[in-house]
């Protein structure tokens, strides 16, 4: 398994998605589907941006009772993207129900990842608000566990963690990390940030990537200096 640059495709019409999508001749990046988008257009976007022949990662952190989600997964399966996710806070029960979901008749299905943190959560939120008196790492770490117990392919986690999270889960637990730019460029709401070259060292397999790629005045130029900083 390679590692790669998925481009979180945070736009609000299909329009907006397109156009960006567009400007990308020579390779067609994995990209993230996110609540906004998946909101504002509905599942056929999912639909005409696979037909591109892109990879797809939806990005709809499922939390709900264990047979919503379960019902949910099974309607996410018919979209033949290749990553969904849900939030490990939902406990193991819920992750499982979700695995059998999201398995076909045929036995296949998309990888399944957990939420363990917000990258844009800290410690002081963790403790204060969230009521959570665990330090930041102990808590990722269980929650991974969790999910590699109930079944699931791997996590969604701040590269500050991945390096942990293999060690604790194998090598083959999937870390896909948000949380990265560029060392030159606005670490915006994020707390727990790195750039891509330090996420590839700590072992992340796959880094997210928004607003320094979407937002850059030469959006394929930033996703190549990702792929060359991350990749090659």
């Amino acid at each position: 398994m390679g590692k790669d640059v998925i481009v979180a495709c945070d736009f609000s019409s299909a329009r907006q998605v397109f156009d960006f999508l567009d400007k990308f001749t020579d390779r067609k990046p994995f990209v993230k589907i996110g609540m906004e988008l998946f909101y504002a257009e509905g599942p056929q976007i999912v639909r005409e941006i696979k037909k591109r022949g892109h990879r797809i990662f939806l990005d709809l952190k499922l939390h709900d009772i264990p047979n919503t989600v379960k019902k949910s997964m099974a309607v996410l399966s018919n979209l033949d993207v290749d990553i969904c996710n849900l939030h490990a806070a939902g406990t193991a029960r819920m992750m499982s129900a979700a695995l059998e979901g999201l398995t076909r008749p045929d036995g296949t299905r998309p990888l399944l990842i957990a939420v363990t943190q917000l990258t844009s959560t800290d410690s002081e939120a963790l403790e204060n608000e969230l009521l959570i008196k665990e330090p930041m790492a102990d808590v990722v770490m269980h929650y991974a566990e969790n999910a590699k117990n109930a079944g699931l392919d791997g996590v969604v986690c701040s590269p500050l963690e991945a390096q942990a999270v293999h060690s604790r889960c194998g090598k083959g637990f999937l870390t896909v990390t948000p949380g990265v730019r560029f060392a030159d460029g606005d670490i915006g709401d994020q707390k727990r940030v790195m750039t891509p070259a330090e996420a590839k060292k700590v072992g992340s397999d796959y880094i997210v990537v928004g607003r320094p790629i979407t937002a850059a005045d030469d959006p394929v130029a930033a996703y190549n200096r990702c792929i060359e900083e991350f990749v090659d």
